[in-house]
C-alpha cells in the first residue's frame, strides 16, 4: 500500500529546520504485515529529542529513514501469527520489541532485549529487514516504529494493547516519555513514599519524572532546568521546589534545602555537566538515575573515593527500567484516576507537514511535548 511519511535522507542539516527542511513529506510504498507483524493507522506520534538527536547528527542512524517512535493508532491488518490483537484494536507503540527469548527478555527486562537492540540499530524491525521503500529503494525503521506516518507496519513485540476510550493524542505520550520518566523513578530508582528526588532537565521526559515522583508519594520533589516556563509547569505538575541550573551555588542550595542532599536524583537532560550537577546534589548513600542519552564517546568523571566511601550509585535506565505489557496499562489506570496528569505535557497538536517547524522549537526548548495528529 501507499502511505505518506516523512523520511530523513541525511543527518546534520542547518538550523533553523523550517528552512533547511531535513524531513520531507514522502509517498512511500509499504509492505503488508509479515508474520509476527502487524499494520497500524497512526493517530498521533509524539516529537521526541530521540527523534532530535538523530536530524543532528547527535545519534547516528543509517540512511535514509522514517523517522518517529511515540505513538498511537489503531489496527487496520494482522500477518500471520498474530492472535491476540484484532482489528480496531487501539494500541501504543514501544520503541524496543522485545523477543521474549534472550537472556534480558528471560529475566524479566525487556527493555534490554539483544535481537531488539541489534534490529534496531539496523534500521530493522525485528524479524529482520525493512518494509518501507521510496522510489524501489529501501527506507529504514526509526527504533522498529517509523510513527511519522500515516500508516506504519511493525513487530508485534512493539505494541500494547489500551483501552479505546483513552484519547489517542494523549495515548502517544505513553510509549516513550511516561514509560520513561515514570518508569526511571518507580523501576530504577525505586522512590519511596517520604523519600526526596531532584529531576534535572525537564523535557518531556523529565516533566514525566516529576509526575512519577509525585505518584509514588516523595516528601520533595525538586526541578532543576534553565527555562522559567517548564520550572513554571514543574510546580504546576507538583514541584515544590524549582531551580535554575545556571545558579553558580545551585547545588548547594539543594543539598541545604534537603538537608545534605537528595535520596534520588534523576538526570534527563542528555548533557554530562548536568548529570555531574544530580551526582552532586545526592546525599551520602544517595543513587543517581540517568535516561539522558548525550552524544556517544561523551564520558563522566566520577570522584571514586566518594562513590565509595559515601555509597553513592549512579545508574543507566532506558525505556525506565519497565515491562510495557505490565507497567503502560497501570500508568494509564493513574492517569484516568487524576494522580499522573500527562495531558498536562502536551504543548500542542500540529499537521506532519509541519513537523520541522515543530522540531525547531523542541530544539529551542520551547515545547515539551507537540503531537503530529493524523485525520
Amino acid at each position: 500500500m501507499k502511505t505518506r511519511a516523512a523520511i530523513l535522507r541525511a543527518m546534520g542539516a542547518d538550523t533553523p529546520y523550517a528552512q533547511s527542511q531535513p524531513l520531507t513529506i514522502e509517498t512511500v510504498e509499504l509492505a503488508p504485515p509479515g508474520p509476527g507483524e502487524v499494520l497500524v493507522r497512526i493517530a498521533a506520534a509524539g516529537l521526541c529529542h530521540s527523534d532530535l538527536s538523530v536530524i543532528d547528527g547527535n545519534r547516528p542512524r543509517p540512511m535514509p529513514m522514517a523517522l518517529g517512535h511515540e505513538a498511537a493508532g489503531v489496527v487496520e491488518a494482522l500477518g500471520p501469527e498474530v492472535d491476540d490483537l484484532r482489528v480496531g484494536d487501539h494500541v501504543v507503540m514501544v520503541f524496543m520489541p522485545s523477543c521474549g527469548h534472550c537472556n534480558p527478555c528471560a529475566e524479566g527486562r525487556p527493555a534490554l532485549c539483544e535481537p531488539g537492540a541489534a534490529s534496531n540499530g539496523k534500521g530493522e524491525l525485528l524479524r529482520g529487514g525493512t518494509r518501507i521503500t521510496l522510489n524501489g529503494e529501501p527506507v529504514h525503521h526509526h527504533l522498529g516504529c517509523s510513527a511519522f506516518a500515516e500508516h506504519a507496519v511493525v513487530s508485534r513485540r512493539s505494541l500494547v494493547r489500551i483501552d479505546p476510550e483513552l484519547p489517542l493524542e494523549e495515548a502517544a505520550l505513553f510509549g516513550c516519555a511516561v514509560l520513561t520518566g515514570v518508569g526511571a523513578v518507580v523501576n530504577t530508582a525505586r522512590v519511596r513514599s517520604g523519600e526526596t528526588v531532584a529531576v534535572v532537565g525537564l523535557g518531556g521526559v523529565g516533566l514525566a519524572s516529576v509526575l512519577g515522583a509525585v505518584a509514588a508519594g516523595a516528601s520533595q520533589v525538586i526541578a532543576v532546568d534553565v527555562s522559567p516556563e517548564k520550572l513554571a509547569l514543574a510546580r504546576q505538575l507538583g514541584a515544590t521546589a524549582t531551580f535554575d541550573a545556571r545558579e553558580a551555588d545551585m547545588v548547594e542550595m539543594v543539598r541545604e534545602q534537603t538537608r545534605g542532599g537528595v535520596d534520588h536524583a534523576i538526570e534527563m537532560a542528555g548533557a554530562i555537566p548536568a548529570l555531574e550537577t544530580a551526582v552532586r546534589m545526592t546525599r551520602r548513600g544517595g543513587g543517581t538515575v540517568t535516561a539522558g542519552l548525550p552524544p556517544p564517546g561523551r564520558t563522566l568523571p566520577l570522584d571514586i573515593v566518594g562513590l565509595v566511601g559515601e555509597e553513592r550509585s549512579v545508574r543507566g535506565s532506558y525505556i525506565g527500567g519497565c515491562v510495557p505489557v505490565r507497567d503502560l496499562p497501570a500508568y494509564v489506570a493513574l492517569y484516568r484516576a487524576g494522580r499522573l496528569p500527562v495531558d498536562r505535557l502536551m504543548s500542542g497538536t500540529l499537521p506532519l507537514e509541519d513537523i520541522n517547524a515543530g522540531f525547531d522549537l523542541l530544539r529551542e526548548g520551547k515545547a515539551v511535548r507537540q503531537v503530529v495528529r493524523f485525520g
